[in-house]
């Protein structure tokens, strides 16, 4: 029986285009949660890195409690635990840091335990906890993750993106709240617009598939929620227009935002400048890095 483990969980950019709660892709940014067994029969917990407000107390901390929906799961006693999670993804900025702490929290468990649930029986419980899978699911799995829910299960097709592909994420210096960014959407919208996702959304797992990154900038577009969450963030056309205009194959946000991300093939490096200087013009001093793809997804390191 393994008596500590440690695991990196990855970010995730979803809502990608025209993939609105469908679409997500892991990116090479980690966060690392250590477990261990120790005396006694309770929870130790040791959280640094990233704003870690909220999760301070372990029935607060969404790595506890999947750690402890594994436990449960699994027909075993939960207690004398020690957690140590570092955090580098950015909490309430759209990069997936609520599925990283869900999937390191399920991940690292069931290694401890021997592995006795499969991935696809971790993949539902992270689903559980978390309310939808397109963040969830790419970082399990890496790569490019496109899924749904079908007969209360959860459907997954997974495709490696071109090798090429990078992202460009300007993360801004505030935070936007996922259900705040959910509120501001319209309880229905119109017929050509549903259309319209519907035809780039097919493209993209296409050029996802065919690994054609002229038709995936091409299906990279959307009409269902972007617009509307723009309003909520400071400058973030402006941005947009300048990440496009330094050569971006595709641009918008990640996730419900405040982070807005652009794709390249390219080093980044031109598009990286022109979003950090339009923002700045807007008076917003955000953190851009160019992130490579993950394509392995929660694993032990």
């Amino acid at each position: 029986m393994l008596q500590e483990v440690n695991v990196k969980v990855p970010a995730t950019t979803a809502n990608m285009g025209a993939g609105f709660d469908t679409f997500g892709m892991a990116l090479a940014m980690y966060n690392t949660v250590g477990l261990r067994r120790v005396q006694g029969r309770g929870i130790r917990m040791a959280n640094v890195g990233a704003h870690t407000k909220g999760m301070e107390q372990p029935k607060e901390n969404l790595t506890v409690r999947a750690a402890r929906r594994v436990f449960e799961a699994a027909g075993e006693p939960f207690g004398g635990l020690e957690f140590k999670m570092y955090n580098v993804i950015p909490v309430s900025r759209g990069l997936g840091s609520s599925a990283a702490a869900i999937v390191g929290g399920l991940k690292a468990a069931n290694m401890l335990l021997g592995e006795p649930l499969a991935d696809d029986s971790l993949l539902e419980l992270a689903v559980e906890l978390e309310g939808h899978s397109d963040n969830v699911a790419p970082a399990l799995y890496g790569g490019f993750v496109s899924s749904c829910q079908r007969g209360g299960k959860t459907v997954v097709l997974r495709l490696q993106p071109p090798a090429e592909l990078r992202a460009v994420a300007a993360i801004p210096d505030f935070f936007l709240s996922t259900s705040r960014a959910r509120k501001i959407l319209p309880a229905e919208v119109r017929r050509e617009d549903a259309v319209h996702n519907i035809q780039c959304a097919a493209l993209m797992v296409g050029a996802m598939a065919c690994g054609d990154l002229q038709l995936f900038a091409t299906a990279f577009d959307d009409r269902l929620h972007q617009e509307q969450r723009y309003r909520l963030i400071k400058g973030a056309k402006r941005v947009l227009r300048a990440a496009r205009a330094a050569g971006a194959l595709a641009a918008g946000l990640s996730g419900a935002g405040p982070t807005l991300i652009a794709f390249t093939d390219g080093d980044g490096a031109a598009i990286r400048q022109a979003m950090r200087r339009a923002w700045f013009a807007c008076g917003v001093h955000p953190k851009v890095q160019v992130l490579a793809q993950d394509n392995q997804g929660a694993q032990g390191c």
